[in-house]
């Protein structure tokens, strides 16, 4: 049985949780309200629960801690991304217990990012933070965390809309620095990442079977990955070592800087200069792995075969950058009339001829 006694003003309870005393106090001068903790804990405790008191202790950096090792340890990427997410949560939740972290609570930090601007993308990586943090909690042993609360998502708009028509490409790389060139023609084809191609070094590349692989746990999504290079994207490797020849240097990287003595790190400045030279509405260097998806689709290769060479490894998110224009929809209405026309071997004619058919006297 727990007792009630008092340390100056304020009441205190202490009961016995496995054997162990536990004392608490009830931040209160009135009997009453020790008395209706105490019932509290011991009711908590005869179910077979811990007692609340150890979940209020429980900080918001506690969490936290638990969720940047969690990156750490098993090596994800985009560790930069969950630090962020953290600061932004750590803003709102830091002085708040994380017993009080309720849905509510939960929708008050959305209404919160909303205000600041924040994207309904960005604040759905941040929830996700959130939930993650507090299953990592609930998952100790004892558990940091008693329960976790239903956290609601935004709904996003995942169509993405950038994408390079080939014309517009080649005026861009054409504009671009010769070093840079290389690079952007290879993720033109390939739809790879930017960091993959800037890392991507000559023991990677077969130059018998003139195939290039990505080692497993080097991609963003784990997997390993082989692709055949064109007669174009050959010429292009070959260009590379050329290059380095010609300035006395066999650097490890296939794409390295001007200077040719490190990764190229940011060119930015070039690429926004590239697009003021042609006069090309600005596109992003990701709107290129979305032209590459694309472009793959359209020349018929398999979808499955598509994710390969580019390292998507969701259809969902693969899907959001096979992208439709009307020029696609175009085409399908040109392919569907062709279609109806000569292989079912019939004319159907047009509206303006069946409405011609109606006025005809003879038409019954």
């Amino acid at each position: 049985m727990g007792s009630i006694y008092k340390r100056g003003k304020t009441y205190w309870i202490k009961y016995h949780h496995k054997g162990k005393p536990i004392r608490e106090s009830s931040e209160s001068d009135k009997k009453m309200v020790a008395s209706e903790l105490l019932k509290i804990r011991e009711g908590e405790i005869a179910q077979g629960k811990l007692p609340s008191v150890h979940f209020e202790k429980v900080a918001f950096d506690d969490l936290a801690e638990l969720f940047i090792n969690d990156y750490k340890i098993n090596n994800k990427k985009s560790l930069d991304r969950a630090e962020l997410s953290i600061r932004h949560l750590k803003d709102f939740f830091d002085n708040i217990e994380i017993t009080n972290i309720t849905t509510p609570k939960i929708q008050k930090y959305i209404k919160y990012r909303i205000d600041e601007k924040a994207s309904n993308g960005t604040i759905n990586r941040e929830l996700s933070a959130l939930r993650r943090m507090l299953n990592l909690g609930y998952q100790q042993s004892p558990p940091l965390v008693d329960r976790i609360p239903t956290i609601i998502k935004l709904k996003e708009r995942n169509v993405r809309t950038g994408f390079f028509e080939h014309e517009e490409f080649l005026k861009i790389r054409d504009a671009l620095p010769d070093y840079i060139r290389g690079l952007v023609t290879f993720a033109y084809k390939t739809g790879w990442r930017s960091d993959e191609i800037k890392s991507l070094t000559w023991s990677q590349v077969d130059k018998l079977k003139w195939t290039v692989r990505l080692e497993v746990g080097s991609t963003k999504n784990d997997e390993g990955r082989i692709i055949y290079l064109d007669n174009e994207l050959r010429e292009v490797f070959i260009k590379q070592m050329e290059l380095q020849k010609r300035n006395n240097t066999i650097f490890p990287l296939v794409f390295p800087n001007c200077k040719v003595n490190g990764q190229i790190d940011n060119f930015r400045k070039a690429w926004n200069t590239a697009f003021k030279k042609t006069g090309i509405p600005k596109k992003l260097f990701h709107d290129l792995r979305r032209t590459a998806v694309r472009n793959m689709i359209r020349a018929g290769i398999p979808e499955v075969v598509a994710m390969k060479i580019s390292g998507h490894k969701t259809r969902s998110v693969f899907d959001r950058y096979n992208i439709v224009n009307e020029a696609d929809l175009k085409i399908a209405a040109e392919r569907q009339e062709k279609y109806l026309s000569e292989s079912l071997g019939t004319d159907l004619g047009t509206i303006v001829d069946l409405n011609k058919k109606r006025k005809s006297p003879h038409h019954d």
